[in-house]
């Protein structure tokens, strides 16, 4: 029997459980570019880069497993002019199966200038709207008429807050985060009540950049994610760049896998980049690693244009 097969058994019973018991431990998506995609899980950063920054990024996760996971992620923050306020929007496309999530979040955050050395510390509240789509139709039914498959589940919505905190200076970062405080039951399907229920995710995250010689920087970064009811995730992250041009890095995500990275300033307002993520557990079989590819734009004025592209 294909493994897409028993992934798709799997899957379903998954879905079948959710009319009979709350799915605890959901999480948020996972990204190898974390470094870059921080407004996502922090509200707090937006606007701290001081420009326009507008960012996507596409994930395909465990490619040639039917039914796997896949991320889309699109963001602009910028500080808000002639004030300590920054704003930013995002929004993010996750898919598993045949569930369908849609998120639009809105970011306020107001920073506090600590030192002349350029050190500062951000606060910022996120508030998010949630739709959710679950297609039981797609499914292949073992027991043909279940009531627990009858009724598709459409832009069922639902919404949150968040809030986090984040301070840096030139040379190093460290956030911490929740960007859904809100515990909410998902959904109602027909007459039989369902429920995912929400779990809150705490996010650490910190770097330090360390100038190795004029053309070469080296930054270690980590972040820490903790759900109730789920592992602790950590990925650790060694990055280098050269001539404040390439980024060449390696990460490792704790006892799930690891992944090569790199990425390229082609300009001071652009940058793209990619990672491949190859599987440590034993569905590493039955797939053929994960891929991730982002691209961040920004527009600096006169006043906030910098000598060379920050790292983070």
């Amino acid at each position: 029997m294909k493994f897409s097969h028993i992934f798709n058994k799997v899957l379903a019973g998954v879905l079948l459980s959710l009319g009979c018991a709350e799915m605890h431990a959901q999480q948020d998506p996972q990204y190898t570019h974390y470094m870059y995609n921080t407004v996502n899980i922090n509200p707090a950063y937006a606007g701290s880069r001081g420009a326009l920054s507008i960012f996507g990024l596409h994930r395909t996760q465990w490619v040639g497993l039917e039914g796997a996971p896949t991320t889309n992620s699109f963001s602009i923050n910028t500080p808000l002019r002639d004030s300590k306020l920054g704003l930013g929007v995002s929004f993010v496309n996750d898919r598993l199966g045949v569930t369908e999530e849609n998120t639009i979040s809105v970011d306020l955050s107001y920073r506090i200038d600590l030192n002349r050395q350029g050190s500062k510390l951000s606060f910022g509240v996120k508030g998010s709207a949630n739709m959710l789509n679950v297609e039981y139709s797609r499914l292949k039914q073992a027991t043909p008429g279940d009531p627990l498959l009858a009724v598709d589940i459409q832009n069922e919505f639902s919404p949150n807050i968040g809030a986090g905190v984040y301070w840096h200076n030139e040379k190093s970062y460290v956030g911490l985060s929740v960007p859904n405080f809100l515990e909410n039951k998902r959904f109602e399907n027909g007459t039989i009540y369902s429920s995912m229920n929400q779990r809150m995710n705490f996010y650490l995250m910190g770097g330090h950049i360390f100038e190795l010689n004029p053309t070469l920087k080296f930054k270690p970064a980590a972040l820490i994610k903790v759900t109730e009811g789920a592992p602790l995730q950590a990925d650790l992250t060694a990055n280098f760049l050269i001539h404040d041009k390439l980024t060449l890095g390696a990460a490792y995500r704790w006892d799930a896998a690891w992944s090569g990275l790199i990425g390229f300033q082609i300009t001071d307002g652009l940058m793209i980049g990619y990672s491949y993520d190859a599987e440590t557990t034993k569905l590493a079989r039955y797939n053929n690693g994960s891929h991730e590819v982002f691209m961040r734009f920004e527009l600096f004025n006169k006043y906030n244009r910098v000598n060379s592209p920050r790292f983070y």
